[in-house]
């Protein structure tokens, strides 16, 4: 049975409506196959159980797993106020799960996650989109293993409000994780890159508490930010600056490699709250972003999907995308996905969003990521 992907999206007034456009589209485009799992990225603006409900009344009990975005991104670019719905079908088998405690122990959540995974004798696969703003993604990866091909994201939303949603069939809310069992003749590869470089300014982290970064070299973040930039201070603790302060994260050496921390937002006091630690002590470089390296990254990272596949031919890409891309692009929407298309050609239906934070296979244990795309590519043997 050959592996089979569409992808459907759809504007409406209300989630139910346009979820259940985007979902009509796709199996439209899938013909007579039914689908084995559904892949849906939502607006935030939506009401999520009338997204789900939506899409539920035309797929029946096929496997859901989704996440809420600002806009979603397809093969036409970027949607905005949209449900996407990416469908998938052939000879494999998923097994969609709702995790409702990930906000209050991504630990616990984790052990319970690779309980599902080892209770099933041959899965090959794993996909999952967990709570951006709430939870502790770095104590999730603490507790997942590298035994099987993985791939996740945090979903976003709302910066001002810090609002976000998660999906697994008809069951939503935040605070969760959603996760998809993937096995049978199915496989995925993951690549991953990003676009941003150090401009030459490194300062020391003084002083940092769980997820807010209080001090750079002795002084408020906002401060530091402020010579540099130009902006008073004050200004970044207010919209637009305390959002787009993300487009400026913090690069700090870990091994051979760099790690980034981005801000999801700067306090009022001057502080940033981050979704990943930073550990007092240390040394970071602010990071710029150009449109030319995140392009750039976009194709280094399908090309490592495509080697993730092996023989495999690629039938669907999901496009998982940090909120700065966004920022980044916003007088090219689109642009990362053209540059994704670039490589794998027109036949391939692309599906994603923008998210919070990124998670692939690392050496010993996942990585969880700011800042970066992930490009996951699904096909067959």
């Amino acid at each position: 049975m050959t592996l089979l992907a569409s992808v459907g999206h759809a504007q409406a007034l209300d989630g139910r409506e346009a979820g259940l456009q985007a979902a009509h589209h796709a199996l439209n485009k899938l013909g007579a196959a039914s689908p084995s799992l559904a892949l849906v990225i939502s607006s935030h603006q939506y009401q999520p159980r009338e997204v789900a409900s939506g899409v539920s009344s035309l797929l029946g009990d096929a496997p859901l797993i989704g996440f809420s975005a600002p806009a979603g991104l397809t093969s036409d670019g970027l949607h905005p106020h949209s449900v996407v719905v990416a469908l998938l079908s052939g000879d494999f088998q998923a097994e969609a799960h709702w995790l409702p405690g990930y906000a209050q122990s991504g630990r616990e959540t984790a052990t319970r996650l690779m309980n599902l995974v080892n209770a099933r004798s041959d899965p090959q696969s794993l996909l999952f989109f967990a709570d951006g703003f709430n939870g502790d993604a770095e104590q999730l990866c603490g507790g997942l293993l590298n035994n099987l091909t993985l791939a996740g994201a945090l979903s976003s939303g709302d910066l001002h409000t810090g609002s976000t949603y998660q999906m697994s069939g008809v069951q939503t809310g935040s605070g969760a994780l959603t996760a998809a069992l993937l096995r049978g003749n199915l496989r995925m590869g993951v690549g991953f890159a990003h676009g941003w470089n150090p401009v030459g300014s490194q300062f020391r982290v003084t002083r940092s508490r769980g997820f807010w970064l209080r001090t750079l070299d002795g002084r408020p973040a906002s401060e530091t930010y402020a010579s540099l930039f130009g902006f008073p201070a004050r200004e970044w603790a207010f919209p637009p600056l305390s959002h787009l302060a993300r487009l400026y994260p913090l690069g700090v050496e870990q091994g051979d490699t760099m790690m980034l921390r981005a801000p999801i937002r700067v306090e009022a006091d001057g502080s940033f709250r981050m979704n990943g630690s930073v550990r007092d002590g240390i040394d970071a470089y602010v990071l710029v972003g150009t449109r030319t390296d995140c392009e750039k990254a976009a194709q280094q990272a399908t090309q490592q999907a495509l080697s993730g596949l092996g023989s495999a031919k690629p039938a669907f890409a999901l496009v998982l995308v940090d909120i700065a891309w966004q920022m980044l692009l916003k007088a090219n929407p689109g642009a990362e996905v053209a540059a994704v298309q670039d490589l794998l050609g027109p036949s391939v239906p692309v599906a994603g969003g923008y998210t919070l934070g990124q998670i692939v296979q690392g050496k010993e244990t996942p990585n969880f990521l700011n800042q970066h795309i992930v490009v996951v590519l699904f096909g067959e043997e």
